[in-house]
């Protein structure tokens, strides 16, 4: 028999807080325009995207994510000296080591929680938010501050036709804590490590560094063949994370996908066979794809603009490079 004592942690876990950084700076098609052939017909018709926000010197990874994360912690009405723990979900913080969110944890005040940052790419959030309530439901933390944020114009080749239009910086965030109900479901995840090669950095660091090649590394992918692993497989994982939490499709409120391109969303949509009263996030087409920032970027604009309510059910799923994925259904803070 073990004589380890059981953890102590809360019945269950929730959002109770949300909050968002968008850069100043608004980027139309036009601009992307004066590098790449094309229009900004094509660039719409294909993505959705009409603008986006890239960030200026100043608006760094840490940044973003303390504006965001002082948000979330202002609207879920805790004290930041009760966070004891910071998960930081990026891909465009260039420093391998020390992690950013120990710098976000000191700077916001947190004191001496646990701090780490994960890789997950458009997932990251997904990712993110599933360790989130394992710490609370274990008792390892009361709180838990969870960020998104990308500065993914540090990683676009403007001369790429295929990708120089999709990609956005900013940042989202929200507090995780304790609950009496269950209020974030099961987290169906997972990866697909046989197609890593159709979303990747074009060159590695390394080969940079070594001078292998002069061209600074950039995110590519294989447009065709990320729309239909997207809109087909992770339509399934959509409709398993709403059997996980025994929800059917005309009981959800708010679908909050990746918001990696318009065209994707709106074929998930109607895959999933989603009732026309359930709302859409479709932030995308001002924000562009933001990897792991995406969708609390978009929760965030739904709650502000009324379009979704504290309370909502609402189906969360990101999907991107790795191949990686996360789903699950949440109760909206």
């Amino acid at each position: 028999m073990s004589k380890i004592k059981p953890s102590k942690g809360a019945p269950y876990a929730r959002i109770m807080g949300v909050g968002g950084y968008r850069p100043t700076r608004v980027v139309p098609n036009e601009v992307i325009l004066e590098t790449i052939d094309s229009s900004d017909e094509w660039i719409r018709s294909r993505s959705g995207i009409a603008s986006r926000h890239w960030a200026s010197p100043e608006e760094t990874v840490a940044a973003m994510s303390i504006e965001a994360a002082g948000k979330a912690i202002a609207d879920a009405g805790v004290n930041p000296d009760q966070i004891g723990g910071v998960i930081v979900a990026t891909v465009s913080h260039f420093k391998q080591t020390p992690a950013i969110a120990t710098e976000i944890a000191d700077r916001i005040g947190a004191g001496k929680p646990a701090a780490f940052d994960i890789s997950a790419g458009c997932a990251g959030f997904g990712y993110g938010l599933t360790l989130a309530k394992g710490m609370v439901v274990e008792g390892s933390a009361e709180y838990v501050l969870v960020i998104g944020v990308e500065r993914l114009s540090d990683l676009t080749d403007l001369e790429d036709r295929a990708t120089a239009f999709l990609f956005g910086d900013g940042a989202g965030a929200v507090i995780v804590g304790p609950s009496k109900e269950p209020m974030i479901g099961p987290t169906v995840w997972g990866s697909e490590g046989d197609k890593s090669e159709t979303i990747k950095q074009t060159v590695s660091w390394e080969e940079y560094r070594n001078g292998t090649v002069e061209k600074f590394p950039a995110i590519t992918q294989e447009g065709q063949a990320v729309f239909r692993w997207a809109v087909f497989e992770m339509a399934k994982v959509a409709q398993q994370a709403l059997d996980a939490a025994g929800i059917s499709p005309a009981e959800l409120d708010v679908f909050i996908p990746h918001q990696a391109n318009m065209r994707i969303i709106d074929s998930m949509v109607k895959t999933l066979k989603l009732p026309e009263n359930v709302t859409v996030a479709r932030d995308v087409e001002t924000t562009g794809n933001t990897s792991a920032a995406s969708i609390p970027l978009a929760m965030e604009r739904l709650l502000a603009t009324g379009q979704a309510k504290s309370g909502d059910t609402a189906l969360v799923i990101g999907f991107g490079a790795g191949l990686v994925y996360a789903a699950t259904v949440v109760t909206l803070p």
